[in-house]
């Protein structure tokens, strides 16, 4: 026994010895050895810190929006609003373990690439039963979202972010389904962290028609409250208002009224109109709007350049959309405003200094305006009837010593009709948005378009699909086959 253990030590010095002998390490069988560990060291080296440096760099470099509607490409008006955050902002993601919507959590990742004031968290209601009760009484859906900063907060129902749009079950008999995730979850972080949301009043008395629930909810995520306001019962125009809505009214002001709403407009105040071509006579509105150099012009507008309007409805205008703060984001996006049953609206002669006027929205010099209105029987051009080009869209400034008065004056209600507005994929309402929020000192605010949910397939043609089925079937597999035995033949060779 003792014999054997001194021959296996024995054994065990010579291997070492022969191991550690300075030869070997000159072979050349242990520097090939040698290059390719120090090369593979180097490749994991290397793909170690790639990792790192992809996994720190925010989501929109890192995860391609590939969605042909970009569902998670923010808007500028979002990386404007996030990125400017000055204090700290929590969102929180509602949703049982394993449940959470994929869609929501890549959208919250590029809102938190954009601040590290925003911070993104998931609560499971299961675990945590009572943690929404502090700031909603509502019933939270399985993916809500809850937007909290200081003392705000604002609640974003799951119903509120995949919104179900009927607008052509009337013809296809089917639904589609928009995503608005970014448009509420920017408007919630705007309404959390603003001090003051400005408030528009709606004059109310002359018969006015209600704004649709489509345009009241669109005002509310403006974040901008909406009241109403009868001017029989209050001294003037509240000191609160941002802006006095005038909507359609179906017979005059009384002088009283006009007195306080020139007196309002003059220290500043801000006025957006619509009225309806009518032959009721309004004196007491025609002057509050003339003391601003314009005035209603008499006639139903029919358009007779083919370009300009709705095909079969001359009536149904699409004027063109001129340069403004307001037209510029519908202009860039190429959209069309639709505008039926308008009068024209005059720019009076000598203007005073002070005053500004713009058209916003102006017909062809082909339109005109038919004098029988409602009443005509023809809807050709005849010889008492006006020849454009007519405005039925106006933007008007005054400053005198640094106080400011703006009014927006749209010539008919039909512009916010929701059929009408849905004609034109929703500009219409983002143009009376884009006129509130300029005259509330908003023009930076939120009007973000949903976006579609829609699959769309790639159609293919049978002919070209059996093309491409033998270029990647077929040539490409054979051509890496023939370029692999290349190689390996010559290899062989030397």
């Amino acid at each position: 026994m003792k014999k054997s253990i001194q021959h296996f030590l024995h054994n065990l010095k010579v291997s070492f010895q022969h191991s550690t002998d300075p030869k070997q390490f000159k072979s050349k069988t242990f520097q090939i050895g040698s290059y390719s560990a120090s090369a593979s060291f180097i490749v994991i080296a290397i793909a170690v810190a790639v990792v790192l440096l992809v996994n720190s760099l925010p989501s929109k470099y890192t995860q391609l929006d590939m969605t042909k509607n970009q569902l998670f490409s923010l808007s500028e008006q979002t990386e404007g609003l996030v990125s400017s955050l000055v204090n700290p902002v929590e969102i929180y993601l509602i949703a049982q373990s394993g449940q959470e919507d994929a869609t929501l959590q890549q959208l919250l990742s590029r809102y938190k690439d954009l601040s590290d004031q925003v911070s993104v968290m998931v609560k499971d209601p299961v675990a945590n039963p009572g943690f929404t009760k502090q700031y909603t009484n509502a019933t939270v859906s399985n993916n809500s979202l809850l937007v909290v900063s200081g003392t705000r907060s604002q609640f974003i129902s799951y119903n509120n972010i995949y919104v179900a749009d009927y607008s052509n079950y009337d013809k296809t008999g089917t639904y589609t389904t928009n995503f608005d995730g970014e448009s509420s979850l920017t408007s919630a972080i705007d309404y959390v962290t603003s001090e003051n949301l400005p408030t528009m009043y709606r004059l109310s008395g002359h018969g006015e028609p209600d704004l649709s629930s489509t345009m009241t909810t669109a005002i509310a995520k403006e974040n901008i409250n909406l009241a109403d306001l009868s001017l029989l019962t209050v001294d003037g125009v509240p000191q609160d208002t941002a802006c006095l809505l005038i909507y359609a009214p179906a017979s005059d002001l009384s002088a009283d009224e006009k007195t306080k709403i020139l007196s309002y407009l003059q220290s500043g105040g801000n006025l957006m109109l619509f009225t309806n071509y009518s032959e009721t006579k309004m004196p007491n509105l025609d002057a509050i709007m003339a003391y601003y150099g314009v005035a209603p012009v008499n006639g139903l507008i029919l358009e007779g350049d083919s370009n300009y309007f709705i095909r079969g409805y001359s009536h149904y205008l699409l004027p063109k959309i001129n340069y403004h703060e307001i037209t510029s984001p519908l202009q860039s996006g190429g959209y069309y405003i639709l505008v039926p049953y308008a009068h024209g609206i005059a720019t009076l002669d000598n203007l005073r200094s002070t005053l500004t006027a713009t058209d916003l929205l102006t017909t062809t010099a082909s339109s005109y305006a038919k004098m029988d209105g409602y009443k005509m029987t023809t809807t050709d051009k005849q010889e008492n009837d006006l020849m454009g080009p007519f405005a039925v869209g106006v933007a008007i400034t005054e400053t005198i010593d640094a106080v400011e008065t703006q009014i927006v004056w749209y010539s008919t209600a039909s512009l916010l009709d929701d059929t009408v507005n849905q004609t034109v994929s929703g500009a219409n309402q983002d143009l009376f948005l884009n006129s509130i929020n300029w005259m509330c000192g908003r023009e930076d605010s939120i009007t973000i378009h949903s976006k579609s949910m829609a699959t769309e397939y790639l159609t293919i043609p049978s002919g070209m699909s059996a093309r491409l089925s033998l270029v990647f079937i077929g040539i490409i597999p054979l051509t890496c086959l023939a370029v692999g035995f290349s190689v390996w033949r010559e290899r062989k060779r030397k």
